[in-house]
């Protein structure tokens, strides 16, 4: 299990820009998992490219359920994308 373990596996290397979410009610990925992810591969990351982590702190396992928040999590992933390919309003 430990050879395809995405946090057994992390090394001081150059990583892309990314945007790791995760969602204080999840009932399958505890809230920490991602946050401690995040801090590791923080100490490890060789580049300065953008890592962000964002906590729902009123979504479960598959997001927000709103009617309308759904909509501005991909708002949300789309302006993080858009930034990373340096495209303006």
């Amino acid at each position: 299990m430990k050879t395809y373990s995405p946090y057994d596996n992390l090394q001081h290397r150059a990583y892309p820009a990314m945007l790791v979410k995760t969602s204080f009610n999840d009932s399958q990925v505890m809230y920490w998992e991602p946050a401690k992810y995040i801090a590791k591969l923080r100490t490890l990351k060789t580049d300065k490219h953008p890592l962000l982590l964002k906590t729902n702190m009123a979504a479960g396992h598959g997001g927000s359920s709103g009617r309308y928040d759904r909509l501005r999590e991909i708002a949300f992933d789309y302006a993080f994308m858009f930034a990373q390919l340096g495209i303006a309003k």
